[in-house]
């Protein structure tokens, strides 16, 4: 049954919850823009399109928009409450700080719950329309857009040159047209004037051109002699296909093995079968090494044999013929040439492996501790609240942007330290939650505890004592030094 307590501090976090939430999405969302803005600026692109970029690129920043608003809001909230001496009055009543934090702690645990289910569920789903959506929209060429004095080249085999546009953008001056049709041949059409014209279908772009020359080569790759063909016109049609400047729609069953595109089921699945892979190469690369050197299987006859014969000859090669000599150690040559291409080979292949298994575990952590995040940083957030008692955007702005950069450039760091294989993922992917449960715990006993963590006139009379007992200490050596 909800209390008119639990319903009190419900009231006061959900309103900076939701203002702060969708502040932290919006400036998240706009980073990843303007990340991709090159790509998207010149190409043409429907309000659909851009919509639906949008959409997938903001389905990721989620979950680090919901521990940012949660750590805001809740130090918003304490701090309204303190500052108000609404938390004074309900400890003076008997009511302690965690029986006051329940509701909340229920609510950051329903959260994180909501977050682990998004980053397990609908980020993949979203990292897989994203990828395939943004490498069409990379590889889409710019739409045409034909510039005075500028060379256009983004339609195969042609350059387009306009001298001048007039103001209505279709009739064009002094037009200037390559066509390539093979390595050999290049056709050149010059034009006094032209109208520009696209299909309604936009697949063809064509050119009314008045009052000019086409000039021809014809001939062969096989045939040296070539014709060289000037034919003038009043009136020239010349149609160009814009099929290439289209984006192109691509399967996004292409990346769907990606490890970003996983649930947390599908990645332990996938583990399983990398590990196996790893295993089937190791195990070949044992057969190979056995079928070439079968003698490395009895090592204690070699050892006892090479032995033997150092024994007697001094040298190994001194009991090989002159004659046989060069053909054995050419031989042995190319056996040891074979053997560290074999195991380079292996040696690559197998670090992919690790790297592919590396990557698919630092997934699989971030899923689980990005929804940890949430709980760790609102136990910052609430004693933080409390602590300061102080309301607004001010000061808890200050801080929760302090504290989240700290859970930020851990969570970069450790995942940096993993990739390079300085860390275990288990580690790496939950430094940021190691280092802050233990500042979230530590700040909840002082805030129990009615701590002045923050008080100012606290540290002014630390610094005075610190003062006054250098003062007295120069005092005393001053006299001193006066009677001896």
């Amino acid at each position: 049954m909800i209390k008119k307590l639990d319903k009190l501090i419900l009231k006061s976090f959900i309103g900076p919850f939701i203002i702060t939430f969708f502040i932290a999405f919006f400036v998240l969302m706009m980073q990843g823009l303007w990340k991709y803005l090159d790509d998207l600026v010149g190409k043409g692109l429907d309000f659909i399109t851009i919509g639906k970029f949008l959409w997938y690129v903001s389905a990721s920043m989620l979950t680090l928009a919901m521990p940012i608003a949660i750590l805001i809001s809740t130090i918003m909230t304490f701090g309204n409450l303190g500052e108000s001496f609404e938390l004074v009055a309900i400890k003076s009543s008997g009511i302690s700080l965690l029986r006051f934090m329940r509701p909340l702690m229920l609510l950051a645990v329903l959260f994180s719950g909501i977050t682990f289910l998004f980053a397990n569920y609908v980020i993949p789903y979203a990292n897989l329309k994203f990828v395939a959506l943004y490498n069409d929209i990379y590889y889409k060429k710019p739409a045409f857009d034909l510039k005075e004095g500028v060379f256009f080249t983004y339609i195969p085999n042609y350059a387009i040159k306009a001298g001048k546009k007039d103001p209505d953008g279709k009739t064009i001056r002094n037009v200037l047209i390559y066509e390539q049709t093979n390595v050999l041949q290049n056709n050149t059409i010059v034009a006094e004037t032209g109208v520009m014209t696209i299909s309604q279908d936009k697949r063809f772009l064509e050119f009314n051109l008045k009052n000019g020359y086409r000039y021809q080569e014809s001939g062969t790759v096989y045939d040296s002699t070539n014709e060289y063909i000037r034919l003038g016109f009043t009136s020239f049609k010349k149609l160009f296909d814009l099929s290439a400047l289209q984006k192109q729609t691509t399967n996004d069953s292409v990346y769907r093995n990606n490890f970003k595109m996983l649930s947390a089921g599908q990645i332990n699945r996938s583990l399983d079968s990398l590990s196996k892979m790893k295993d089937t190469v190791v195990k070949r690369l044992d057969r190979t090494i056995a079928q070439t050197l079968p003698y490395t299987a009895k090592q204690d006859s070699l050892k006892r044999m090479v032995a033997a014969v150092q024994t007697k000859y001094n040298r190994f090669d001194s009991i090989i013929p002159d004659s046989a000599r060069m053909q054995v150690n050419a031989s042995a040559l190319s056996l040891a040439n074979t053997l560290k291409y074999t195991l380079e080979n292996a040696g690559n292949e197998i670090e992919a492996r690790k790297k592919e298994i590396q990557y698919h575990y630092i997934e699989w952590h971030r899923k689980f501790s990005l929804s940890m995040a949430c709980f760790v940083l609102f136990f910052i957030g609430a004693p933080l609240g409390s602590i300061i008692r102080k309301g607004g955007l001010g000061m808890p702005l200050v801080v929760a942007i302090i504290f989240f950069l700290l859970f930020h450039l851990l969570n970069m760091f450790g995942e940096k330290f993993v990739k390079e294989s300085m860390l275990p993922p288990f580690i790496g992917m939950w430094l940021a939650v190691i280092v802050l449960a233990p500042v979230g715990i530590f700040l909840t006993y002082k805030a129990m505890h009615d701590s002045q963590l923050f008080n100012k006139e606290l540290y002014n009379r630390a610094f005075k004592k610190v003062k006054n007992l250098f003062t007295k200490k120069r005092t005393t050596t001053h006299y001193l030094k006066y009677f001896l």
